[in-house]
């Protein structure tokens, strides 16, 4: 079922009426690029179907309705528990994989075919096309018969059939039953399902739907980004990355090493799915395979050409011919492929540069943060700011007022104040006298760009 124009168009406007309409179509745009068995693999545990049914149903229909195709496989293990205890059939696992005999069996094929045909036939409601997956797609080999029983591991996707049911436009819905030779239905792990389902459609969004919505911190905050090249040893490293978000984190570090590097997982709820997905700021834990940050404390070991390419296509603006020459840099941190950057230069009296510093004496400043397009809503730019932040904990900036990033910059600031058509803003410093005559000479820098006064 394709949906109808005005349909989709008026969804559009409702996701732009939301936030940034140039971010949400920036999206969306993204999103309909690529080949729609490529877009995202969904992967929903059975909590959420049992906690979330209706708002993960509604989520999914909204994707579709504005032409986007996920392929969703999702679990059962608490129904199948419940399931297993009416009946009377105990369970064991070894290695946290439950062990199936017959009984087990044919209890998780009544309980996962259940579960995805009522879970189809909500998506339907919603007045778009869905397609149970039960058996088929996933062929497999047992794991260890001996030791675990009819449990398989994944040899293969029939790709042919899910793309078969994506072309016809319809959202197919698979569950955690594989074939093994011969025609034996195995009980499959939702992680290996899943693992081997990157591996065939190398997706561009992989997306796990969870009650918590993302990983948290150990003061239980939300994280918002992780950047594996340069946060996942340090991560690995915390006391307080233990247990399930350890095998987490290494799970996904897993899929994405096997995917494409433009490609990331999103861990979110259903009701905040739509949100994670087309806005920057997102609603859960992004993350992806990332980027190295680099430091660089002299300007002749930066790129020039690409540094300016970065800043104009960040800021949409033409920098002028004496901004290179005039920048003393102190330190730059840029992303390996120059997609974000931060330049900071040292002001003030002792260091010489531009704009004496007077009374208030040396201070950081930054003087530009850029990201690009293409690398936002990605967690490049919150990875960039992480690192330089660490290192430079008290620093002074500007922004034009209307820089749609103030938000950004409003969220990480101490403090801000408006200043003609600048909003300046500062982080770490707590002398009000200082604050007072920082701003007004940050105020007064002249403008990088042309055309600016």
């Amino acid at each position: 079922m394709t949906p109808d124009p005005f349909t989709r168009q008026t969804i559009v406007q409702l996701l732009s009426n939301m936030s940034d309409g140039k971010e949400i179509r920036s999206y969306l745009q993204r999103f309909s690029e690529v080949d729609q068995s490529r877009f995202a693999i969904i992967k929903i545990g059975g909590a959420i179907l049992s906690e979330q049914f209706e708002e993960t149903a509604s989520a999914l229909a909204f994707l579709h309705t504005v032409g986007l195709t996920p392929i969703v496989l999702h679990g059962g293990g608490p129904q199948l528990d419940a399931t297993l205890k009416e009946r009377g059939i105990k369970t064991k696992k070894i290695d946290g994989l439950r062990v199936t005999d017959d009984a087990i069996l044919d209890a998780a094929r009544d309980v996962f075919i259940g579960e995805n045909i009522k879970f189809v036939e909500a998506v339907r409601a919603h007045g778009v096309s869905a397609h149970s997956l039960t058996t088929g797609a996933i062929e497999a080999d047992y794991l260890d018969k001996e030791k675990y029983g009819f449990v398989g591991e994944p040899t293969n996707i029939r790709l042919g059939l899910i793309r078969s049911i994506v072309s016809s436009g319809a959202i197919p819905v698979l569950t955690c039953l594989g074939l093994a030779p011969g025609g034996q239905l195995v009980n499959v792990n939702a992680d290996s399902a899943t693992r081997a389902l990157v591996h065939a459609l190398q997706p561009m969004k992989i997306i796990f739907l969870a009650g918590v919505g993302g990983l948290l911190d150990e003061q239980g905050a939300l994280i918002h980004s992780i950047n594996l090249a340069s946060d996942y040893e340090e991560l690995m490293a915390q006391d307080w990355v233990k247990g399930g978000m350890r095998l987490k984190l290494q799970e996904i570090k897993r899929l994405l090493d096997d995917a494409p590097l433009s490609s990331s997982v999103s861990i979110t709820t259903p009701s905040g799915l739509v949100r994670e997905l087309f806005t920057h700021g997102g609603s859960g834990t992004l993350i992806r395979r990332g980027e190295n940050i680099h430091r660089f404390d002299a300007k002749d070991r930066v790129d020039q050409a690409r540094t300016a390419a970065l800043i104009e296509s960040g800021f949409g603006r033409k920098l002028k011919k004496d901004w290179w020459a005039g920048l003393d840099l102190s330190a730059a941190y840029i992303s390996e492929t120059y997609r974000a950057g931060a330049f900071l230069s040292r002001i003030g009296p002792s260091s010489g540069r531009r704009g004496m510093g007077g009374a208030v004496g040396d201070f950081d400043y930054l003087d530009k943060f850029a990201v690009l397009e293409d690398a936002r809503g990605e967690g490049l730019a919150r990875t960039v700011w992480r690192r330089f932040t660490a290192e430079h904990p008290a620093f002074f900036w500007r922004s034009r007022t209307d820089n749609g990033f103030n938000a950004f910059y409003g969220a990480e600031a101490d403090g801000s104040v408006r200043r003609g058509p600048w909003t300046v803003f500062w982080k770490g410093e707590t002398d009000i006298a200082r604050i007072a005559g920082v701003i007004d000479q940050v105020a007064a820098m002249a403008p990088s760009f042309e055309g600016e006064e």
